[in-house]
């Protein structure tokens, strides 16, 4: 039983080291990239068209949206790294022997989101610490601000995971960040308040899973939110857990072998 704890640290001390390597290496595509869009993002949206716009939520524009431009680059990059990685492995083949391999599917999958969660972490600090050169910030709920930035990452590594397990060739890879994030995440309250909009599409709105982690991440930075965070943190306990769960079955019953 020792022996097999050892053995199954090893492989995920392996796995974690091989996907720190993969996007460390070739930073200037990994990492440069996301922090030069959101310095975009900081000066159109904040300075330009923030300064005509004013306070939302009782702070200047440019405050309110830096939480949630921090949780677009978790999202975009946690996600990005998982399914570009495991679908390389698919792609040439090296995943089937790590699969046959006496390694836990457990290990396999807590290795490969385990790399998506850092990157994850590295771009939205390499974010936060650009954002302090256009506004002051300070953590109203550290604990809030910590627990929902790693469970967004996991969920959204866990995510990229299902998608590489079933995406047969490259733009498979982009159909769900293009099609099905990128207009979450742009209708998840990163740049305005739902309170803006009618009755109707505010209950609308609630049904975005973006939405709630984007709040719950701004109550923990800023102290306000459109959303009851104790509901937020509930359903990403709950996804965190039923997508490790559909990504453990997609393992252990071969799925990530087959393109």
């Amino acid at each position: 039983m020792n022996s097999e704890l050892a053995a199954n640290g090893v492989a995920l001390r392996t796995i974690v080291y091989r996907e720190v390597r993969r996007f460390t290496r070739i930073w200037p595509q990994t990492l440069l990239p996301p922090a030069i869009t959101m310095v975009l993002y900081f000066v159109i949206f904040g300075n330009l068209i923030g300064s005509r716009i004013g306070e939302m939520g009782g702070f200047s524009y440019m405050e309110y949206i830096v939480p949630g431009l921090i949780m677009m680059s978790v999202i975009t990059n946690s996600y990005g790294n998982v399914v570009s990685s495991f679908f390389g492995s698919k792609f040439q083949r090296s995943i089937e022997e790590l699969m046959v391999s006496p390694v836990s599917p457990h290990t396999i999958l807590i290795g490969f989101v385990i790399g998506g969660v850092l990157r994850g972490l590295a771009v939205g600090l390499i974010v936060t610490l650009l954002s302090l050169f256009f506004t002051k910030l300070s953590v109203h709920h550290i604990g809030v601000t910590v627990l929902v930035v790693l469970m967004t990452a996991t969920i959204f590594s866990l995510g990229g995971f299902v998608n590489a397990v079933f995406a047969r060739n490259f733009d498979d890879i982009s159909i769900i960040p293009t099609f099905v994030l990128t207009p979450l995440t742009y209708l998840g309250g990163v740049f305005y308040s739902i309170a803006l909009l009618p009755p109707f599409w505010q209950t609308v709105s609630l049904a975005n899973p973006i939405l709630h982690m984007v709040n719950a991440f701004r109550y923990g930075i800023l102290g306000v939110s459109d959303i009851r965070i104790g509901v937020a943190i509930g359903f990403m306990v709950l996804a965190t857990a039923l997508l490790y769960f559909v990504c453990l079955r997609l393992l252990i019953g071969g799925r990530g072998m087959r393109q």
